[in-house]
């Protein structure tokens, strides 16, 4: 296989010929197996170091900094690897020392070795277009990876939140559908008042709509970068103008609204933002859990549980108990939500884990927030089409249940007291009879005031009887 010879300050190596990464990328692949998940498994980080890369070069031509055919040439560079090209040299492990040098330096070998192509010259005639000196030009490791961190998580996060719409719609669609099914509501598995299975489903709509108001929120605060800062936010190696025209070029490349940090060495050492948004991710995934957890009781049975809705049937349950079915997507979402609240205690440590001007641990930062986001993502789809939208409701189960509680004695409290309904609910649990019963046996009141008492839109709605009225 032909090689090339390339160097940096520690020494030379030699370079297959076939790649188009360089000598800085080859000693990252030697030094970091870590996860064994590349950069190139991360695409959109990979388009979004080639957005700044991009934006860069345009507003370093724009200053008179950069020749035109070698910004053409890195301009096309960056918009072959936006189009999903040559994303398999981008070979570098997502967890690794440096706070992200090799990862840049990965970006800008590639970049600069396909630009030396297109300029007719070979790999590693950086004489014509450097990874140093014209790719990196203006910037830093230190403002060049967190702004590319910042554009990657903004997209991500938009389309966590379409996954998030999309299993609302289910859950909206199954509150409609139980509207009118009666049921009991329980406080500490314990029978409490009626409700409907439809009240029950319109709550974790809400949830997860209050959760997307909460995930764009933190979305908002990735929009502010620090690029222009270079090495501690200084600007230093930078055009007085860079930090302004970058900025515009940034909005250009990527169509997003991005803005400059009105004080860039306080922007290159925070990390307030990527915490923020792990703690919403976090809050996702303890309600969505909470909700995983909900499915699996009210599906538990079918015969010695609740068994008031029945979960689409995935797969067989057992090796050895033939006609068991398990709750296996509730299941799989409940072990993202746990993998995601771990992923959090990782961000909250790397980020406090920062020194003076700039915190070396954005890696597994990126690494953590990348993979939570996936995960629930996935986990969001899965849950809405493979278990929301095929859910069915037993209603005889949920109705028995009202009918035999002595949870709907309180809703006689208004019209015999709260000691006569107290003892009517003791009655109840001694003798195995029913509050309706009971109150008929007793002389409490008529057929008729039950009845009208127990109509389920007198169950789930305030009532109050007036005990004034005449």
């Amino acid at each position: 296989m032909a090689t090339r010879k390339e160097h940096d300050f520690i020494g030379e190596l030699e370079i297959d010929d076939d790649v188009y990464y360089g000598v800085q990328t080859f000693r990252a692949m030697e030094n970091f197996h870590i996860t064994n998940e590349r950069l190139s498994d991360f695409p959109v980080f990979v388009n979004a170091l080639a957005q700044v890369k991009k934006a860069a070069a345009l507003a370093n031509h724009e200053l008179g900094l950069l020749d035109t055919n070698i910004k053409d040439a890195i301009c096309k560079a960056c918009d072959a690897i936006l189009a999903g090209e040559y994303h398999d040299q981008f070979v570098v492990d997502m967890i690794q020392g440096g706070a992200g040098t090799s990862t840049n330096m990965n970006a800008n070998e590639v970049i600069a070795n396909i630009a030396l192509e297109l300029m007719g010259h070979k790999k590693g005639e950086y004489e014509y277009c450097h990874p140093n000196d014209h790719v990196n030009l203006s910037q830093s490791t230190n403002d060049a990876y967190p702004t590319a961190l910042r554009i990657a998580l903004y997209e991500r996060l938009s389309g966590l939140t379409e996954s998030m719409r999309i299993l609302k719609e289910s859950y909206a669609k199954k509150a409609e559908e139980f509207q009118d099914i009666l049921k009991m509501g329980r406080t500490q598995l314990q029978d409490a008042v009626p409700m409907t299975l439809g009240q029950e489903f319109k709550t974790f709509e809400l949830m997860i709509n209050k959760d997307i108001e909460r995930v764009l929120d933190a979305r908002n605060l990735v929009r502010i970068i620090n690029l222009g800062g270079t090495a501690i936010g200084t600007g230093i190696n930078s055009h007085p103008d860079y930090k302004r025209i970058v900025e515009e070029k940034i909005q250009e490349v990527t169509g997003r609204p991005f803005i400059t940090a009105t004080d860039l060495i306080e922007a290159t050492q925070s990390t307030g933002a990527y915490v923020q948004i792990s703690g919403v991710l976090k809050r996702v995934s303890v309600k969505l859990s909470k909700v995983c957890n909900d499915l699996r009781l009210l599906s538990s049975g079918p015969r010695a549980g609740l068994n008031e809705i029945n979960l689409p049937k995935m797969q067989p349950g057992s090796s050895i108990m033939p006609g068991k079915v398990n709750p296996v997507i509730p299941e799989v979402v409940n072990q993202v939500c746990f993998a995601v609240i771990g992923n959090d205690i990782t961000v909250t440590m790397a980020a406090e884990g920062g020194q003076l001007q700039l915190n070396v641990f954005e890696p597994v930062i990126a690494y953590s927030l990348f993979n939570s986001i996936v995960m629930l993502n996935r986990a969001m789809i899965t849950l809405a089409h493979k278990c929301i939208d095929g859910i069915t409701a037993n209603e005889d189960v949920c109705k028995n249940f009202v009918l035999n509680s002595v949870g709907i004695v309180t809703a006689l409290n208004p019209y015999i007291g709260y000691e006569n309904s107290a003892s009517i609910a003791k009655e109840c649990l001694n003798t195995g009879k029913s509050v309706y019963d009971i109150t008929l046996e007793r002389g409490l009141l008529s057929k008729e005031q039950l009845d009208e008492i127990f109509k389920p839109q007198n169950m789930i709605n305030p009532h109050m009887h007036n005990k004034n009225k005449n």
